[in-house]
């Protein structure tokens, strides 16, 4: 699929990706520094997707409110839901957005070569031109606000970010993720809630929010990536024409901070809500982590991926079933976490007793000390390998299309090294390197496990412990804090809060013009295929007449 490079960009770098069956070129936006990566293939289910460096210093949820806010409409599609409007009449294949600890990323997929278009520009132009500067409504409606609709009305909070994190802040497994990342990375982005705490939202102000997006949605600070069979000069043409081209380049922001080592694994207890009444006992979660390696390794990640699933999540893996023979807990699960600068693994124990922490890191440790001595099971090694290989090889992600996959894969690597975005779309070379390791028995998973977890003093030790009716507590502090809060205020001050609240209401209730609704882009029926798209793995049979 050859195409003529326009002038505004220069090549970085160009790689035939015979793995994934595309070829990869790099590029920069000679303006903006913007960074462009464009997977070429044959696949008919396009990919676009773009990112930015969003690191937070806080855990106010800045980050996960822009990204809530920015699609709720723009300059050019001024609706305040666009993407409701635009999904009824879309042929995507994957429309929506995701916050992650230290990057926000914008996909859409769609087979439709308009349909393709129509969604790129409806994302490009939320993130770059959104109404979150002219209308506040949109960040008191998706990140938080104070709530009163008379002046005898008790203060309330509420937001949909807000919520959402109260909600996520009940959950056992979201306590327990937060305070390992909290514990092994204290001194980082990692060590505050991207999410938000919803102790801290409401610190966040009006203006503290756009200050992030300006700072951070920028496109010196992004990552566009295109893949499929779409036309890439037109589309290179199209995004300096329409957006790069008005921008200045500005200086790099949001640099991730790597975690100092530690000189010895740290403990740390924290407690989880249970319902008032419920019984607390036997409803610990225990997780024993460590940081290990670099992302940009490929062959090292893929074997502690096969070490998962030989020691931990095979049937009978001799973590688990060892810590279930023992009465640890009633599940054991874990698993390797490497979208981030210091990938980490864990091993967790579900529905444990609070004291019998100790024990079940002696246990794992014991575990991995034998299978360091005397040897992992060959089998469940290569079983583990040929798992993930045919994962690879096929491009199997349930229902996520693979080229959205590819994208986010390759933030692994990319985010933290301008240089390096092809890494995680090369792995069948060390598959191939792994099953030699595995096959000749060289030793060389048995010495992974004494360099990354039985010497490796970057660990934590983890337990969230139950507290029956600690939710009601939490609620009824709020509700204290809230009716201080109002008995300092001035008349004017909540008359203030009264006046926003039915304003708030009213532009939600406000339907959107029809010349909002008339900006949007629409599929016509000349914009679909009527030719029947033949598959590869689709056997054609002439029926018996």
């Amino acid at each position: 699929m050859p195409f003529n490079i326009p002038e505004t960009y220069e090549l970085i770098e160009r790689k035939e990706l015979s793995d994934i069956h595309a070829e990869g070129i790099f590029l920069r936006h000679k303006k903006t520094a913007a960074r462009i990566l464009l997977l070429p293939c044959a696949d008919e289910n396009k990919v676009f997707n773009i990112v930015f460096r969003t690191p937070p210093s806080d855990s106010t949820g800045v980050a996960h409110i822009n990204e809530h806010c920015v699609l709720c409409g723009s300059e050019k599609y001024p609706l305040k839901d666009p993407f409701v409007e635009l999904a009824k009449g879309s042929l995507n294949t994957f429309l929506n957005a995701m916050t992650y600890p230290d990057k926000t990323m914008y996909p859409i997929a769609s087979t439709n070569d308009k349909d393709f278009r129509n969604l790129t520009d409806v994302y490009l132009d939320a993130v770059f031109y959104p109404n979150t500067y002219r209308e506040k409504h949109i960040f008191e409606q998706e990140g938080w606000s104070y709530h009163m609709d008379s002046p005898d009305d008790p203060l309330t909070v509420s937001g949909v970010v807000y919520n959402e994190m109260k909600g996520a802040f009940s959950s056992p497994d979201e306590v327990l993720e937060r305070e390992i990342m909290n514990a092994l990375f204290p001194d980082t982005a990692y060590g505050v809630e991207s999410g938000g705490d919803p102790d801290c939202i409401p610190d966040l102000t009006y203006e503290g929010f756009l200050d992030f997006h300006r700072k951070y949605y920028h496109p010196s600070n992004s990552y566009i990536m295109i893949y499929g069979n779409a036309d890439m000069e037109d589309f290179l043409l199209y995004l300096d024409r329409e957006y790069l081209s008005a921008f200045e380049k500005e200086e790099e922001r949001g640099v991730i901070a790597r975690q100092e080592a530690f000189t010895s694994p740290v403990i740390r207890e924290s407690v989880y809500p249970l319902a008032a009444g419920e019984d607390p006992s036997g409803k610990a979660f225990h997780s024993y982590s460590a940081v290990l390696g670099d992302r940009s390794d490929m062959r090292e990640s893929i074997a502690i991926d096969v070490l998962d699933y030989a020691l931990l999540s095979s049937p009978g893996a001799p973590i688990r079933q060892r810590l279930i023979d023992e009465g640890i807990g009633e599940d054991v699960y874990g698993g390797y976490s490497d979208g981030i600068l210091q990938p980490y693994y864990s091993v967790i124990c579900k529905n444990a007793k609070t004291e019998d922490r100790d024990r079940f890191r002696e246990i794992i440790r014991d575990v991995l000390t034998e299978c360091a001595e005397n040897g992992i099971d060959k089998k469940a090694l290569l079983a583990g390998l040929n798992n993930m290989e045919f994962s690879f090889r096929e491009g199997d992600f349930g229902t996520i299309p693979k080229g959205l996959m590819y994208t986010i894969n390759v933030m692994d690597t990319w985010l933290y090294n301008d240089s390096d975005p092809f890494t995680p779309l090369c792995q069948l070379d060390a598959f191939a390197s792994l099953r030699r390791e595995i096959e000749e028995d060289t030793g060389y998973f048995e010495a992974l496990i004494r360099r990354l977890f039985l010497g490796n003093p970057h660990a934590a030790l983890v337990t969230i412990r139950p507290e029956s009716g600690l939710q009601e507590r939490r609620d009824a502090e709020l509700v204290k804090t809230l009716a201080e809060k109002k008995d300092a205020m001035s008349a004017e001050e909540i008359g203030s809060i009264v006046e926003n609240t039915k304003a708030l209401t009213a532009w939600q209730m406000t339907e959107d013009t029809k010349e909002a609704l008339a900006s949007l882009p629409r599929l016509k029926r000349s914009d679909l295929k009527r030719e029947v798209r033949k598959l590869s793995n689709i056997e054609e049979k002439i029926p018996y007449t």
